[in-house]
């Protein structure tokens, strides 16, 4: 390598997204393993996740005109950050990763985050040691879980309303304590990407649906501890898949926890299927 460069970005143009989209298919093909690089969802918001503007989150690698190597970070929101990326087959153990990943490292220590997450497939060896060089401190796993798109699902309450939250939600929201919603998430209600369920006059629970490429994306999905237990979960999930086959969706995904056995048993339920496992450390911030 003679003429190699790093790019440092906020936010990934169309011409960042192909260079990494390639570089993640020769990686993948290769290693046989599944990377989690948010990258569509990363081009879908672009300027609009005006957040984290002011940071970089993006680290690329260039062997000349040729992208090497890659690491990106995710900031859904809350304390956390999530980190993953991958160096071609053919430039490996150059230490190229390392500068990355020191880069992105120096980035962390310099936002409010407290936690970084570090994550791998389960089946990546090299992948799961390199992390462990960094922490051994294991968080979770996730499944990967995609549709079976064939199953019929069967909705068995009429009297419920499954519609996009809007700005005046939002207060309710935030007053219910949802686990799975920020204060970074209220840009998400305005973008109309989250949807509430209710019956009566009450909100019950809410998902975030995505669609990218044609692919369906279900995240957050929760109902309030008051009304868990009484089948309302698998409500919402269903409306959510039938909400996205309105769209004419090719698949649906989602992510759960592996120890997550109530959300994993609803999942399998209703055609939900095991496709891979993310591994998960968490690096916290030391405060010299």
């Amino acid at each position: 390598m003679k003429n190699n460069s790093i790019k440092l970005k906020e936010i990934l143009d169309i011409n960042d997204f192909t260079d990494i989209n390639n570089l993640k298919n020769i990686c993948t093909d290769y290693d046989k393993t599944h990377l989690k690089i948010e990258i569509d969802y990363k081009l879908s918001k672009g300027n609009k996740n005006s957040k984290n503007m002011n940071f970089i989150n993006e680290f690329m690698f260039y062997d000349d005109n040729k992208l090497v190597g890659y690491a990106g970070i995710c900031d859904f929101g809350g304390d956390e950050i999530e980190i993953n990326g991958m160096v071609h087959p053919d430039y490996r153990r150059r230490g190229i990763f390392t500068r990355l990943f020191s880069l992105a490292k120096d980035e962390f220590y310099k936002r409010d985050n407290k936690v970084m997450l570090l994550l791998s497939d389960n089946n990546s060896i090299a992948g799961i040691n390199f992390i462990k060089n960094i922490t051994d401190d294991y968080d979770h796993s996730e499944y990967d879980m995609y549709l079976d798109m064939n199953v019929l699902h069967n909705l068995r309450f009429d009297n419920l309303i499954f519609r996009k939250a809007v700005y005046e939600d939002v207060n309710k929201i935030v007053k219910e304590n949802f686990e799975f919603f920020h204060k970074n998430d209220i840009e998400e209600i305005s973008s109309g990407a989250t949807y509430i369920i209710e019956t009566g006059n009450e909100k019950i629970g809410k998902a975030r649906l995505e669609i990218t490429d044609d692919i369906g994306g279900i995240y957050g999905l929760e109902i309030l501890p008051d009304y868990r237990g009484k089948g309302y979960g698998r409500e919402l999930l269903i409306l959510a898949i039938n909400k996205l086959k309105e769209f004419k969706v090719k698949a649906i995904n989602l992510q759960v926890e592996t120890e997550n056995k109530n959300a994993l048993n609803l999942y399998k339920s209703c055609g939900f299927k095991e496709n891979y496992i993310m591994d998960y450390y968490r690096l916290i911030k030391s405060i010299s």
